[in-house]
């Protein structure tokens, strides 16, 4: 049986794999390049303001709903916890509402970050 000339011998040294070929001066850890934003209609833009300003009202709404509303009368005498004692002693929980106000809280900084790091691509 005749060895292939292509293939190395069994047992013998393989020659390292090669790394593909690049530009000169760019490595494989470098980020691929961006392309330039393309110019958006105003249909796009106002389409995407809106959504911003709905995002940051809702964020607002409910955070300080959830800031405010576990520490009310409101969170542990409503018809649903009245017919679950059970549920009723874990919302009235100080831990529980706490949480609820924290979330709340990030809920707000979450939506008032966003307003305040909006910008617009300039073309």
């Amino acid at each position: 049986m005749t060895a292939n000339p292509k293939l190395p011998a069994e047992g013998g040294p393989v020659a390292p794999a090669q790394p593909p070929q690049s530009e000169p001066g760019i490595t494989l850890l470098d980020p691929p390049p961006q392309a330039a934003p393309r110019a958006q209609s105003p249909a796009q833009l106002w389409l995407h303001r809106t959504s911003i300003f709905l995002f940051v009202l809702i964020s607002a709404v409910a955070g300080v709903l959830l800031v405010i509303l576990p520490w009310t009368p409101e969170w542990t005498d409503n018809y649903l916890l009245l017919s679950y004692p059970g549920l009723r002693t874990f919302v009235t929980n100080g831990f529980v509402r706490g949480l609820c106000s924290g979330l709340g809280l990030l809920d707000l900084w979450i939506g008032f970050w966003e307003a305040l790091h909006y910008h617009e691509h300039s073309t």
